[in-house]
C-alpha cells in the first residue's frame, strides 16, 4: 500500500463531525400550578420542546401536560417534609436549593423568575438569559405589604432573613447576561435594585381564547344590571378592599375571580352588592369579561395580564395609573387610569369611584380595545422570543468587564429600600 493510498484510507475520518445541536436548560422557580408565570414558561417551552426544567419543587400533575411532558429536575427541597403545604415556610433555603441545581454542559439557560431562578449557576461558557416577571416583591419594595407586622421576635428574625436575601440577590446578577423584564416598571425595579439594564418584553395573552362576544349575541343576559370586574390573587397588595367599598358606594355589583390568603377579610368586608366567586372555568370567566361594565385593578401589579384579557373581549379598564398597566391602557381609548394623593383611606375609593363613574360615560371603540390586546399576543411574544433565543446561542457570555458593569454593592450589605 503506498503512503498516499494509506491517507486516501485515512481521509474520512479526519472530517470534522457535523456541529452538535445547542444544549438549552429552563430554569423555574417552582412547578405548582397554573398561573401567569407557569403560562409564560409553557410559551417558552414550544420553542425549546427538547430542553428540560429545572426548578426547586414540581407537584407532579399541577401544570399542564405540555410541561409535564418534559424532563423535570428538581432540588433537594422536594424531599423536605411537609413540601405541598408550608412550601412558603422553606424560603431561607431557596438560595441554597436553586444554586443545587446542575446546569453543566447547558450552552444556553433560559430562566423564568419572580424569586430565586435567576440565581441558578450556569455554565462558563453558556449565556444565561433571565425573563424576570418581578424582583422579590416580599423582598424589595413590598416587604410591609406582605409582612405588616413589624414588632416581636419573629417579625425581627424575618427581617434578617430578608436582608441576607437581598443581600444574595444582588450578589447574583452577574451570572445573568441578558435580562427580559415583563414591563417597562419591572425594568425599572431591575435597574433601581440591580443596577442593571433590561428589555422589555410583555407576557404571552391568549387573545385567541379571550374575545368579544359573537356579532348579534348580548354578552349579558337581558335585564342583568352592570357589574364591575375583578380578577387576581386574593393578596393585601391587591387592594380589593378599596374595590369593594367603591362599588358600594356607586351601587355596583362587584364580581371577584381569584383565590388567596385575603378571602376570609374580603368576605368580611363584602355587602350584598359583592360576589367572591373563587376559581371559575375558562368558559365562566370569558362570560364574565364579556359582560362587565369595567375590570378594576385598585393594586399596583408589575404587568397585568387580566387587563389584557378584558381589552381582548372588549371590556375597558379602570386601573390605578402606576406599575404594568402604564404600558397596557391609553387613558380615554383603552379604560381610565385613576391617581392618587395618599395611599389609604377615602381618598383611594373616591378616586376609584370617580373613574368608575368616567368609565360609564365613554364610548369606547371596541376595534381599539381588540387591536391594543394583539399587541400582547402569544405569537407575537413567541416572535420577539425567538430572537433573543438566537441572539443568545450567538453571543455566549458577556464579559463583564468589557461590556457590563457589575451590579452596584455586589456582595455588600443591602439595606432595605
Amino acid at each position: 500500500m503506498s503512503p498516499t493510498e494509506h491517507l486516501r484510507e485515512e481521509e474520512p475520518s479526519q472530517k470534522s463531525p457535523p456541529p452538535a445541536e445547542p444544549r438549552i436548560a429552563l430554569v423555574h422557580d417552582w412547578l405548582t400550578g397554573m398561573r401567569g408565570g407557569e403560562k409564560v414558561l409553557e410559551a417558552i417551552a414550544t420553542l425549546t420542546p427538547g430542553a428540560p426544567i429545572h426548578t426547586l419543587f414540581h407537584f407532579p400533575g399541577s401544570v399542564s401536560q405540555a410541561l409535564e411532558s418534559h424532563l423535570i429536575h428538581t432540588s433537594f427541597l422536594q424531599r423536605a417534609p411537609g413540601l405541598r403545604r408550608y412550601y412558603r415556610h422553606y424560603l431561607p433555603l431557596f438560595p441554597a436549593a436553586v444554586e443545587d441545581l446542575d446546569l453543566r454542559g447547558y450552552d444556553l439557560v433560559v430562566s423564568t423568575s419572580h424569586c430565586v431562578a435567576k440565581g441558578v449557576i450556569p455554565d462558563p461558557h453558556a449565556h444565561h438569559l433571565c425573563y424576570v416577571h418581578t424582583p422579590m416583591r416580599y423582598a424589595w419594595d413590598q416587604e410591609r405589604a406582605y409582612f405588616p407586622r413589624r414588632r416581636g421576635l419573629i417579625p425581627r428574625l424575618r427581617g434578617l432573613a430578608l436582608n441576607r436575601l437581598r443581600q444574595w440577590d444582588v450578589s447574583t446578577c452577574p451570572r445573568v447576561d441578558t435580562f427580559l423584564a415583563n414591563s417597562s416598571f419591572v425594568a425599572r425595579r431591575i435597574e433601581r435594585y440591580y443596577g442593571r439594564r433590561a428589555e422589555v418584553l410583555p407576557p404571552p395573552v391568549d387573545t385567541e381564547t379571550f374575545s368579544p362576544a359573537p356579532e348579534g349575541k348580548s354578552p349579558s343576559p337581558a335585564g342583568e344590571k352592570p357589574f364591575v370586574l375583578a380578577v387576581c390573587a386574593l393578596a393585601p397588595y391587591k387592594k380589593l378592599d378599596i374595590a369593594i367599598q367603591a362599588c358600594q358606594r356607586l351601587g355596583l355589583e362587584l364580581r371577584i375571580v381569584g383565590s388567596g390568603p385575603g378571602h376570609d377579610e374580603l368576605a368580611r368586608l363584602a355587602g350584598p352588592s359583592t360576589r367572591l366567586l373563587g376559581r371559575v372555568s375558562g368558559e365562566e370567566l370569558l362570560d364574565l369579561y364579556r359582560g362587565a361594565l369595567c375590570l378594576v385593578q385598585p393594586g399596583v401589579e408589575d404587568f397585568g395580564i387580566a387587563p389584557v384579557e378584558a381589552l381582548a373581549c372588549g371590556t375597558p379598564v379602570v386601573a390605578q395609573g402606576r406599575g404594568g398597566v402604564l404600558d397596557i391602557v391609553e387613558p380615554g381609548v383603552h379604560g381610565v387610569l385613576y391617581s392618587i394623593s395618599e395611599e389609604r383611606g377615602d381618598l383611594e375609593v373616591e378616586a376609584l369611584c370617580r373613574a368608575i363613574d368616567k368609565v360609564r360615560q365613554i364610548r369606547f371603540n371596541l376595534l381599539d380595545l381588540r387591536r391594543r390586546a394583539e399587541y400582547f399576543s402569544t405569537p407575537q411574544f413567541l416572535k420577539r422570543f425567538r430572537a433573543f433565543l438566537a441572539q443568545g446561542l450567538q453571543q455566549g457570555p458577556e464579559p463583564i468587564s468589557s461590556s457590563r458593569a457589575p451590579a452596584p454593592n455586589e456582595g455588600a450589605p443591602t439595606t432595605r429600600p
